[in-house]
């Protein structure tokens, strides 16, 4: 893979260097720098002329500062003569704006995804969006991966006999209905309703769960009072055993003691689309790498192969 060029922000270099090191490529280096009025200087360092570049950066903890170092890591690789730019965005966190639902509020979604064409952006990897509408937000074609896959992989250990797969809301119930049908259980949902960022209502579930597995799924869990409040409403109707699964494990203010804090809360198992701090984990934490699948998607982007194809099962 000669003519390819990967480089990461300062977002998740861990992540950029198991993809690279599944794709055999070295991980070229960035130089982030800043000037006295604070303002954010990017040069890569590697020959960006006519190759086929990617950029890892998940927008996280400071989003805003790795945003900003991401557009203009696209500029500098156009500003190089880029054949094509590639972001690999793990965790798109604007994807939670994505429809005007007050007055006068913005859409991020829709704002940032613009931003990143505007700098140089020729496609977007991502995974597991929030909104799966994303997509039309975008100008340029964008892969969108799940890790299905690998949090199936993962419960195939356990006996599935008397599972049930659990969404919060009736919004992600399509992807814990294809989670269920992976593992062979059946799928219930919690009704949610929503008053703010972090005060949420679950007036019950509608399915099967008592005396039953529980596998919570959610595609992110930030500050966590969504889970806490289902935990709550599952616990009336007495399950046999209670796990939680999602993809992108922000864990924001200590939801990650919290949910731990839950004795009858077994494993919290999510993968590393985002840096988990080492001081945040705990026992009952599972940490699942999503490298091989995004790696593999770089490889075929790469050789013009079909992505759907690859990951048809867990693309929306």
């Amino acid at each position: 893979m000669r003519d390819i060029a990967v480089f990461s922000g300062s977002a998740h270099p861990e992540l950029a260097a198991e993809v690279c090191g599944h794709l055999g490529v070295p991980l070229s280096p960035v130089r982030t720098s800043r000037f006295a009025n604070d303002c954010l200087e990017v040069q890569l360092q590697a020959n960006c002329r006519e190759r086929d570049v990617f950029l890892i950066q998940p927008l996280v903890t400071p989003v805003q500062e790795n945003l900003v170092e991401l557009l203009l890591m696209c500029d500098a690789a156009r500003g190089a003569s880029a054949s094509r730019i590639t972001v690999v965005m793990p965790h798109y966190a604007y994807a939670r704006s994505d429809k005007k639902d007050a007055p006068r509020i913005s859409i991020g979604g829709r704002l940032v995804a613009d931003l990143m064409v505007t700098a140089g952006a020729s496609r977007v990897l991502a995974m597991t969006l929030h909104s799966p509408q994303m997509h039309g937000f975008f100008s340029v074609p964008v892969d969108h991966l799940h890790a299905l896959r690998e949090l199936a992989a993962h419960f195939h250990d356990h006996d599935l006999s008397r599972t049930t797969v659990v969404s919060p809301d009736l919004g992600n119930a399509k992807e814990a209905a294809a989670f269920a049908r992976m593992l062979g259980a059946q799928v219930a949902a919690g009704a949610k309703q929503r008053f703010a960022d972090d005060r949420v209502s679950i007036s019950t579930v509608i399915g099967d769960v008592t005396d039953r597995d529980v596998i919570v799924l959610d595609d992110e869990i930030a500050k966590g009072s969504t889970v806490l409040e289902l935990l709550d409403r599952l616990r009336e109707m007495k399950p046999r055993s209670i796990r939680v699964a999602c993809t992108h494990g922000l864990f924001s203010a200590g939801a990650l003691k919290r949910l731990s804090a839950q004795p009858d809360v077994l494993e919290i198992v999510c993968t590393n689309t985002v840096p988990i701090p080492l001081e945040d984990h705990t026992e009952k934490l599972r940490v699942l790498s999503i490298a091989p699948a995004l790696a593999e998607a770089v490889r075929r982007i790469h050789n013009g192969e079909s992505v759907s194809a690859l990951f048809d099962a867990h693309t929306t």
